[in-house]
């Protein structure tokens, strides 16, 4: 039987991680090639996505990076291609690229409420398509695999001032359910899971404190700031708290576990 360490180790894997130019998918790109896996960093943002890999490589990892439009399919077929070809496989697919904008229902816009779910929802499907594709026995990988989405507490639960980022983050939730089923009826050896932080300190989050006075939810940062945090009744979270999810679902320790959603929210949904 492996040890609790193996049953944790990348070594031999590969994994693609988008929107990991920075925040939650830079920590999580960085942490799974420290546990062994070669990395395919991914982003719109090329030149921090190159920044991205560079400093996995400079602390002992394998990283690449290229530009990458998750609601493109045509580029999600080039970066998976280009992923098998240049690391020898794929075993973990990271949905993590998505964006997060404020508004109240009666003020939002519907061009944000598309580009919300063209991002958060159509890019999360292409990504499960495309990398379930060369996963699946007798594909490109062949080896079946995980693939982890990256949802929300807001796709849980609902919160002011995010409706449209709450419908695209429930509906990650239920696409990774549905995903998940299929490819176990189907026997192709993927997992599909989804994980659902709370706020975490990253720009994005800074950027939830910042809306909530912009809207009028909140008189100033500070409140806005004393408000958010209490919601958690731990405190605020770190990326490495995601991250260290994203490892358990990618190694061979979450082995029976698919279609599950993860909850990593400092007791927010408890409450």
């Amino acid at each position: 039987m492996n040890t609790v360490f193996e049953r944790f180790a990348l070594a031999g894997k590969v994994a693609l991680v988008t929107g990991a130019a920075q925040g939650l998918g830079a920590e999580t790109a960085h942490t799974l090639a420290m546990a062994g896996a070669k990395v395919m960093v991914s982003d719109l943002q090329l030149e921090q996505a190159q920044a991205t890999a560079e400093r996995i490589r400079a602390a002992g990892g394998e990283a690449l990076a290229m530009r990458h439009d998750v609601t493109d399919e045509a580029q999600w077929q080039q970066v998976v291609a280009a992923t098998v070809e240049a690391f020898g496989g794929l075993d973990v697919l990271v949905n993590n690229a998505g964006i997060e904008k404020m508004a109240l229902f009666t003020e939002a816009s519907v061009e944000d409420f598309r580009l919300m779910h063209e991002i958060n929802v159509t890019g999360v499907f292409l990504g499960i398509k495309h990398a379930a594709r060369v996963m699946r026995p007798g594909a490109a990988a062949g080896k079946g695999g995980s693939i982890i989405n990256l949802s929300s507490v807001a796709g849980l639960v609902g919160m002011p001032a995010l409706g449209g980022y709450c419908s695209s983050k429930g509906a990650v939730r239920l696409m990774s359910k549905a995903a998940a089923v299929e490819f176990a009826r189907l026997g192709y050896g993927v997992r599909v899971n989804s994980i659902h932080p709370a706020i975490i300190k990253t720009d994005m989050g800074v950027n939830v404190v910042r809306g909530f006075v912009a809207i009028g939810l909140a008189p100033d940062e500070a409140s806005a700031d004393a408000y958010a945090e209490s919601l958690h009744p731990l405190g605020y979270g770190q990326p490495q708290d995601v991250s260290s999810a994203v490892l358990f679902l990618a190694s061979e320790a979450s082995r029976w576990s698919t279609g599950s959603e993860i909850v990593i929210d400092g007791g927010a949904c408890a409450c």
